[in-house]
């Protein structure tokens, strides 16, 4: 068997303007300024009291969990209302790998479980993935942690697992855990910071993935 473990903002899902709308409901909600466009992608990806001491490290702690709870509760809020859109061909995507018996599929996500849960069923992924790593049972990223979980659930060797992701946190995470990655260059993080090997469009997913099998099976 092999596996795919895929980020979800910025890779499958464009949640950008939710993203950007709630870091500034939760930064006006305590009479700050908000960072700029390019400082909040940056840390996309990371769990959100790492995401928070990135942006303001000036900041005490104490603050920054209020910047946390009020980004949460502003994003929350969004969700309820309004849908993030998949990137085109994610869903397509999905479809064609689950048709493969040999592929498993996993997410590794900076969202909470409750987030995932909510963006699953609203896109009908119930029962598509078979191991799911979310940041409330883990480290942030690029610590290993979620994807050695993969790992373990699925019983695949890291040489024949892959993740997929928008982020230089999600590259490291992948090498910290023994695996490959394939960056994608239309998510939050440009494509040079990446690593060699990355796609612009889900088509060439397929072929990028056999590249990383045979490099495995070498």
């Amino acid at each position: 068997m092999r596996l795919v473990v895929f980020d979800v903002d910025g890779t499958l899902v464009d949640s950008q303007a939710h993203i950007l709308a709630a870091m500034a409901q939760a930064f006006d909600g305590l009479g700050l300024a908000s960072p700029d466009r390019a400082a909040v992608l940056d840390i996309v990806g990371l769990s959100l009291p790492q995401a928070m001491a990135r942006l303001v490290p000036a900041l005490d702690v104490a603050a920054r969990e209020r910047l946390v709870a009020g980004y949460k509760e502003a994003y929350s809020g969004m969700r309820a209302q309004t849908l993030s859109p998949l990137y085109p061909g994610a869903q397509e995507m999905l479809e064609h790998l689950a048709r493969d018996d040999t592929v498993l599929l996993g997410i590794a996500t900076g969202k909470s479980r409750r987030g995932l849960v909510h963006l699953m069923a609203a896109h009908g992924w119930e029962g598509r993935f078979v191991t799911l790593q979310v940041a409330d049972d883990h480290p942030s990223k690029p610590h290993p942690s979620m994807l050695e979980a993969c790992l373990r659930e699925t019983g695949v060797a890291a040489d024949r697992a892959v993740m997929v992701g928008d982020t230089v946190y999600d590259m490291e995470m992948a090498q910290a855990a023994g695996m490959r990655g394939i960056g994608v260059g239309w998510g939050y993080h440009s494509a040079d910071r990446l690593g060699a090997r990355v796609i612009h469009d889900f088509n060439a997913l397929p072929a990028a993935l056999a590249g990383c099998w045979s490099e495995g099976a070498a």
